[in-house]
């Protein structure tokens, strides 16, 4: 590749001018750019600010699946990145590219590091976020289980159903939220009582815009209210107004699918699995099988 045959060349003359530069992605796709250079830096359609005090340890990297490793540390700041970010946990997983670069000509550059963000700790106005490569997927068990109820997410590409068809998702505004778990959205007389349950709701605006969690429970309160209740509690506040959508939930069971979504076809689950018990059972060494009586 041009670029990075580029930096070759310039870290093969013996006076260089580089810097390291960091791209993160974070799951709801917003992207922020950061240099440990001292002026700004432009390229991958990206701002790399030099003015959030980012730092990075060195990477470690090994052969075999043992997985690259490294720590990022940074001053908190509101204009880069907000300690109520981290809390509400938009920062969780989010996609980290790493370049070195030639300062003087950003065209020179090469990758020194993909992964993902693990753990973050922040305290004292800094964050230390580590920094997992693209080897700990190696890593985890992968691979289809067999069994009764459908491994399908509802609405992914397993499952192929359209949420968005009518019916299956609400949106409104909450008319009360308590502890940023339990949300009151009105009677909703077109749904049964638990439709929802299982589902997932996600807010559309306010502080914790973008942020969802799965639906626990969907039924009445002590005073015959009808509520939605989520697990865990969103990390960030949400208020009464704030508009949220919600959609319906699936137990996994054949007859769920069925009935309720009318998409069988898709059902990835095996239902006519034999249970356990079934599966150890010894045969009887009785010398007649009748079914009457021993005598």
């Amino acid at each position: 590749m041009p670029g990075v045959d580029a930096l070759q060349t310039h870290l093969a003359s013996g006076s260089t001018t580089v810097a390291r530069a960091w791209a993160v992605t974070r799951t709801d796709g917003v992207r922020f750019g950061f240099t440990d250079h001292d002026r700004d830096l432009t390229f991958d359609g990206l701002v790399f600010r030099a003015d959030t005090g980012l730092s990075a340890r060195a990477l470690q990297q090994a052969t075999g699946l043992s997985v690259d490793n490294t720590e990022a540390m940074g001053a908190l700041s509101d204009v880069s990145i907000r300690e109520a970010d981290i809390a509400a946990g938009r920062f969780d997983d989010a996609e980290v590219t790493a370049w070195l670069v030639n300062w003087a000509d950003v065209s020179a550059r090469r990758i020194i590091f993909r992964g993902h963000i693990g753990e973050i700790r922040r305290g004292a106005g800094a964050f230390h976020a580590e920094l997992r490569g693209l080897t700990e997927t190696l890593n985890r068990p992968v691979g289809r289980a067999y069994q009764k109820p459908c491994p399908a997410i509802l609405g992914d590409a397993e499952c192929r159903f359209d949420l968005s068809r009518p019916g299956y998702r609400f949106e409104g505004a909450a008319s009360s939220v308590t502890d940023n778990r339990v949300f009151d959205l009105g009677s909703l007389p077109m749904y049964a009582l638990g439709w929802f349950a299982r589902g997932r709701l996600r807010v559309l605006d306010g502080e914790a815009a973008g942020l969802s969690a799965a639906i626990k429970r969907d039924g009445l309160d002590a005073t015959g209210a009808r509520v939605i209740e989520i697990s865990p509690p969103l990390r960030a506040t949400v208020r009464a107004g704030d508009r949220v959508v919600i959609d319906a939930g699936c137990d996994k069971r054949l007859e769920t699918c069925r009935l309720k979504f009318a998409n069988a076809l898709n059902f990835r689950g095996f239902p006519d699995l034999p249970e356990e018990d079934w599966m150890v059972v010894q045969p009887a060494h009785a010398k007649r099988l009748g079914g009457g009586s021993r005598r």
